[in-house]
């Protein structure tokens, strides 16, 4: 990325002379959910990526920064190296007393989290367009976590965006580019640069949460097998030191494990369309008893058993369920629990039995946080595959995986060599005879024409500003429609216009939302959810339980007229 040619310098420290560049705004820094996300062209053009950092430092009380710390870290995809050049020097020039860096720019998003809470940092970036593509021609992505290691919330996100609009200069230092490539410190006056490992941290926090020794048997047993997919992502640097190094599994059980800048030309996305290598795995002849992954950054995951797939809001369900038993974390049990306005009721029902409150917070992991931080939250999740808990501040994939051995080297600690082990598919079965299975699926429309999606979310508006509670829809009768608002209860902050549902008298729900995660184009994203307390009919094909409420989805939004779509690009 090229910067305006220097002018003389505002101000000079010791081997940390200080410049002025002139800039002027750029059109499209507004922020979505998870950052600012663009095609990697977009970045690299003058001074894009250099007004945007300047922006977000523009927008922070000085106190928050200046003689302060900052970690920096990334999924490794394309344009990080670079870009950790820039975020550095730009840091130094705003009066930044440290960067903690990962090697080679290095960090997974759990980690960046992990880091600043163990190292009392003031804050962190991340840069990472999460699940999206990388390479060239691809996605890249940067966000800001604060000190509590949870992302920027919007009041300062809308912060950074207006002072976008108005940029003038780039405080920059004039400093030679750090090798990334080495551990340890450099020095340029009173700015320091430390190069970090990106696991050790980490992993130190890891085995402060789960009991290793445990999960070590099951994965040491001859009749258990288990493969993590890392997707040429950022876990691909975790899994190895983490599940074959300390917990002892078969370094054969890591599918895709050297990160690459462009994931292999893959798309690190851990679901049943792009996780093709691994679904195949676990739904072949001959398959492991246990397969995970993980994307991009490192904050999502996917959880299979032999020939089964576990819906994320399963998952997080059953990890509550069995987190007191099986995770010494949570020995004392879990101090609430919260799940995204999307993701299906499983979690509501395990709050219940547990007698612990229970929340529902809009899409973006950000309104987790002030819930972890007022002691109120231990557990949360997101349908779009991204689980965790107050261990850090972001979703953590990893930890899912661990949750998960956790709780499988649990029910079978006592089995012997011979015994039938119970399987992830048992785990679940009694999770639903206990608590009723939610049928869940989500239908992704990616890269529509923006028009055409918000015209169709206008059209709804239009229909649940008519409609009425007891309204029929076929066999369907309507409790509510609306468009979900959420007012936080730690700090009162609230927003609006979070994601149009409709919802009826039986537990079912249908709802409709513009994703913000993309970086071009527009993605509807459509969930339709079902309660059968029926264990009889736990064995129905999720696809089929739906199927009438999918129809009706179709039928009340006009997807297909509004946007020519015959079919989703990816079903979940």
């Amino acid at each position: 990325m090229a910067l305006h040619h220097l002018r003389p310098y505002l101000f000079s420290t010791a081997a940390r002379p200080i410049k002025s560049i002139p800039t002027r705004p750029v059109e499209g820094q507004k922020t979505g959910t998870s950052g600012l996300r663009k095609k990697v062209k977009v970045f690299q053009q003058e001074n894009y990526l250099a007004n945007w950092i300047q922006a977000l430092f523009n927008s922070l009380p000085p106190e928050d920064y200046v003689g302060g710390t900052l970690v920096l870290g990334g999924d490794g995809r394309y344009f990080n190296k670079n870009a950790s050049q820039i975020i550095t020097k730009i840091a130094a020039g705003n009066g930044v007393g440290k960067i903690l860096v990962g090697r080679n720019g290095v960090l997974s998003t759990p980690a960046v989290s992990a880091v600043i809470r163990k190292r009392q940092a003031n804050g962190g970036f991340i840069m990472s367009a999460s699940h999206n593509p990388g390479g060239p021609d691809n996605d890249w992505g940067i966000k800001f976590n604060y000190s509590s290691g949870q992302p920027a919330p919007e009041t300062i996100t809308d912060q950074i965006y207006g002072n976008t609009l108005s940029i003038s200069e780039i405080k920059i230092a004039d400093i030679p580019d750090v090798d990334l490539s080495s551990l340890g410190v450099v020095s340029y006056g009173e700015f320091t640069v430390e190069v970090i490992d990106p696991v050790l941290d980490y992993l130190e926090l890891m085995e402060n949460v789960f009991d290793f020794q445990l999960i070590k048997g099951l994965l040491s047993r001859p009749d258990f097998r288990f493969v993590f997919d890392a997707m040429h992502a950022v876990t691909g640097a975790y899994a190895d030191p983490i599940f074959v190094e300390k917990l002892g599994a078969d370094p054969d059980c890591i599918l895709n494990g050297i990160p690459l800048e462009d994931f292999g030309n893959g798309h690190p996305d851990p679901n049943l369309t792009y996780a093709k290598e691994l679904v195949f795995t676990m739904f072949g002849s001959g398959a492991p008893d246990f397969g995970a992954a993980s994307d991009g950054d490192g904050d999502r995951n996917m959880i299979l058993g032999r020939r089964f797939f576990v819906t994320p809001s399963d998952s997080v369900a059953i990890i509550a369920a069995n987190a007191q038993a099986a995770i010494p974390y949570f020995q004392s049990g879990p101090k609430g629990l919260a799940r995204s306005m999307p993701t299906s009721g499983a979690l509501d029902r395990v709050a219940d039995k547990l007698n612990v409150p229970f929340f529902e917070v809009p899409t973006g992991w950000k309104f987790f946080g002030n819930l972890m931080d007022a002691g109120k939250l231990s557990i949360c999740g997101e349908e779009s595959f991204g689980t965790g808990s107050d261990h850090i501040r972001e979703k953590d994939g990893i930890w899912a995986v661990l949750a998960w051995l956790s709780i499988l080297a649990h029910r079978n600690k006592d089995k012997k060599v011979g015994e039938r082990l119970v399987s992830v598919e048992d785990v679940a079965r009694e999770h639903w005879a206990t608590y009723g299975r939610n049928f869940f699926s989500r239908y992704d429309y990616e890269d529509c024409e923006s028009e055409s999606a918000n015209n169709m979310m206008g059209h709804l508006r239009d229909v649940i500003a008519k409609n009425k509670p007891g309204e029929k829809y076929g066999d369907y009768t309507l409790q509510f429609a609306d468009d979900f608002s959420y007012t936080d209860p730690v700090d009162g902050s609230a927003v609006s216009k979070q994601g149009l549902r409709f919802v009826f008298t039986d537990g079912s729900r249908i709802i409709f939302r513009l994703s913000g995660t993309g970086s071009a184009g527009a993605t509807i994203r459509v969930y339709i959810e079902q309660f059968e307390p029926d264990a009889s009919k736990h064995d129905l094909d999720a696809q089929i339980a739906l199927k009438p409420l999918i129809d009706l989805a179709l039928s009340i939004s006009k997807l297909k007229d509004f946007t020519g779509r015959d079919k989703p690009t990816v079903i979940t």
